[in-house]
């Protein structure tokens, strides 16, 4: 893939590139990956410390930090990247939109194929961290801050720490990940936990009444509870 191809890229997945001047001067993800794919081309051939060399020289002046081992598909793009780690070992398909912060890394000190597979048409959220050899399938989104250690379907959407699928079979993500519509899988369950909760007491009371026994008055607590989950839905 050209530089070309990498700045038109840019135009493609960021509303607030201007001109080409200023994503040519002012796109620390751009110049990351044009330093990455010249240290990538070493590395395969071989050559030793450049490589190296230049993906340093890189983190220092861009904040994003990527092993010239790694293998970056065409469509290619971290929007602002301060704080990016990629690893040796991962593979990141075609069409992949990264946010600051995201680490693609490892869980150990094992040789070999020892950070993650990333398929195709995926989006990564903010700090999201996907971490082992693992593989993420097509057309998936991580969410903000999400901790990724096991496999993940294609078109999955994946939120939490650690990750847990909460949808599934989804479309292609478009380039906004639209974190204000995730799911909280951790305020549903306790939402169930809830409803189960109340449905015994209801059952306790009842019994209760049959047998003449008055119980505690529950209900202003019951309300503030009832206003805390209509406050956070």
């Amino acid at each position: 893939m050209s530089i070309i191809d990498d700045i038109k890229v840019v135009f493609e997945r960021d509303p607030a590139a201007k001109s080409l001047v200023e994503v040519i001067f002012m796109y620390p993800g751009l110049h990351a990956l044009i330093n990455h794919r010249i240290a990538h081309a070493l590395y395969k051939m071989k050559v030793p410390f450049i490589p190296r060399m230049i993906s340093a020289f890189s983190r220092f002046f861009t904040g994003i930090e990527i092993h010239p081992g790694a293998r970056l598909g065409k469509g290619f793009f971290i929007d602002h990247g301060m704080g990016v780690v990629i690893g040796e070992t991962a593979i990141v398909g075609d069409n992949v939109l990264i946010y600051q912060g995201v680490t693609l890394g490892g869980t150990g000190k094992d040789k070999g194929k020892r950070h993650p597979t990333l398929g195709s048409d995926i989006v990564v959220g903010t700090g999201a961290k996907i971490l082992g050899n693992i593989t993420i399938g097509n057309s998936c989104k991580i969410g903000a801050g999400s901790v990724v250690i096991h496999n993940v379907p294609d078109g999955s959407t994946v939120v939490g720490v650690p990750g847990v699928v909460v949808r599934t079979g989804g479309q292609k993500p478009e380039s906004d990940l639209m974190h204000g519509d995730l799911p909280d899988p951790i305020k549903n369950v306790i939402e169930k936990l809830y409803d189960e909760i109340r449905a015994i007491e209801k059952k306790c009371d009842t019994c209760m009444q049959k047998q003449g026994i008055s119980g505690d008055n529950k209900e202003c607590g019951d309300r503030e509870i009832d206003e805390f989950f209509q406050e956070n839905k």
